[in-house]
């Protein structure tokens, strides 16, 4: 079963001085090495970037939309731009899938309980086998809960619909 790698998100805006996503050098060194594992086995790995209005951290074409530079995708990449917390809805991304004949998917990226639960979910539903890197993927505190209670509790909720495994227990060989 042929297997992908999707990145969500994670792009400059996520990383803002005085608002850095949740555990934030982990998850880029955690990114790396799936990217680097996936590369190296000849896996393609799919850049999800979310297009925001106006004014917004993610505003598209601004320096806060571009890709993390840490994680730069390479000639082979494939880019996938989305406006909803749904890497599916409204884009290309099911199509650039089919076309290379990937069935099954790593989830990794930001925000856990946003473009990361959702896309899980939507891929599930599309029939796709989803694998999510539980220390892969992250948020920001809330007034009522911190970032690790809701990674915790999306790592349990979501294994409704993916395989749940930290990053290095993720291969990428055939």
């Amino acid at each position: 079963m042929k297997k992908a790698l999707l990145v969500i998100d994670v792009q400059n805006g996520m990383f803002q001085e005085g608002n850095v996503v949740y555990e934030g050098d982990r998850l880029l060194q955690n990114l790396k090495n799936l990217i680097s594992q996936a590369r190296f086995n000849k896996i393609p790995v799919f850049y999800i970037q979310h297009n925001a209005p106006a004014g917004k951290p993610l505003e598209y074409g601004k320096k806060g939309w571009e890709i993390h530079p840490e994680i730069t995708p390479n000639a082979q990449d494939v880019i996938i731009q989305k406006t909803t917390p749904d890497s599916f809805f409204h884009t290309t991304l099911d199509e650039e899938l089919e076309k290379q004949g990937v069935e099954h998917l790593v989830i990794a990226g930001i925000q856990t309980e946003a473009c990361v639960d959702t896309t899980c979910r939507r891929a599930f539903s599309m029939e796709y086998k989803v694998t999510l890197a539980s220390d892969t993927h992250s948020t920001w505190d809330t007034k009522d809960i911190s970032a690790q209670q809701i990674i915790n509790h999306h790592n349990g909720v979501l294994r409704w619909f993916a395989d749940v495994y930290p990053s290095k227990d993720i291969t990428f060989d055939s």
